[in-house]
Order: structure tokens, then sequence, then C-alpha cells
């Protein structure tokens, strides 16, 4: 893609299609399993849910690049917990972009790897990791939060 192209932060991404989301999706996560940093995170939090995690991020991916609107979980809870630090991101970052550049044309990869970081980005302001944190504190420290919403 060269420089002057924008990514819409609002189309859906031309060339990507459902299968192209599962191969982008089963080869990245088959590397995250097999990955030292990453593999024993994943492994210990999805157990024996690994075809079920997989069937969700294909979901995820097709509401993302497709607009289907498939995937209704919540990214921020269902990593809460997890331990994870901003070298995680980075890690799953490369490892993410690695992939979609194998599995998929130019344009479409820096669609999704633009993405990706948007969403590593976002979670790890929502999780208080990195240098975009927030700091919050947290809801649990009785900050009189609770309740409200």
């Amino acid at each position: 893609m060269n420089s002057t192209t924008a990514i819409s932060l609002i189309e859906p991404a031309r060339g990507v299609t459902e299968d192209l989301i599962r191969r982008l999706v089963e080869t990245f996560y088959g590397r995250v399993l097999q990955d030292e940093e990453l593999g024993p995170i994943f492994r210990r939090a999805l157990s024996h849910r690994w075809s079920e995690h997989l069937a969700i991020m294909i979901d995820f991916w097709s509401s993302v690049a497709l607009r289907t609107g498939r995937y209704q979980g919540k990214p921020q809870a269902a990593h809460r917990g997890m331990a994870l630090m901003e070298g995680h991101f980075e890690r799953w970052l490369a490892l993410f972009e690695a992939a979609a550049r194998e599995v998929c044309e130019p344009d479409v990869a820096e669609f999704l790897i633009d993405r990706a970081r948007r969403i590593a980005d976002s979670l790890q302001i929502g999780l208080n990791i990195g240098p975009k944190a927030l700091h919050l504190p947290s809801r649990a420290a009785g900050d009189g939060v609770r309740g409200r919403g």
C-alpha cells in the first residue's frame, strides 16, 4: 500500500473473504500456541476451549473486516486477569503482522494489521497496560463507581 492510500475506518475491507479470515486466524493462532512467550498464557486461559476460541476469533475478525456483526463478545473482560504486559501485545502484533503478510494480499494485510494495532491499543488502554494506559483506579478498590451505569 502506498503512503497516500488511506485505510478506511468504517468500510469493510476490499478483498477480504470469510475463507481468508479463517486461514488468517488459524495461521496466526497456530503460531501463538507455539510461541514461547504467548503460548503458555493462551493455553492456560483457554485450556480445552481452543476450538471454541478459534470460532469466536473468526467471528471477531469477520465483524472487524466485513462488518458482519457476528461477534458479540467483550474483549476487555475476556482479557482481564490474564496478567498481560506491554511486551505480550508487541509479540502478539509481530506474530499477527507476519501471518497477515503471509496469508493476505498486501492491501488486505495492511488493513488487518492497522485494525490489529488499534485493537491492541484499545485493550492496553482498557487493561491499564503500556504507555497509553489511563492508570485509572480499580473499580474493586471501593471507589464508589460500582453500581453506576
